[in-house]
């Protein structure tokens, strides 16, 4: 099995924590951000957003 570059190993650790590497990734994870839809944008396509991970008052 071909591994890509960015792939890890079961006992690999990555060198820097799970941060991007280089420039390059960096820019390619904020494409992907930008084109991440809204919760709102979600519903309007009849699915379910990520739960909320916390409560305001549990702050």
């Amino acid at each position: 099995m071909k591994k890509n570059k960015h792939e890890l190993g079961k006992n690999d650790e990555p060198e820097n924590g799970s941060m991007a590497s280089d420039l390059k990734e960096m820019e390619e994870l904020g494409k992907q951000m930008d084109k991440l839809r809204t919760n709102e944008e979600l519903k309007e396509d009849k699915k379910q957003p990520d739960p909320v991970q916390y409560k305001e008052r549990d702050k």
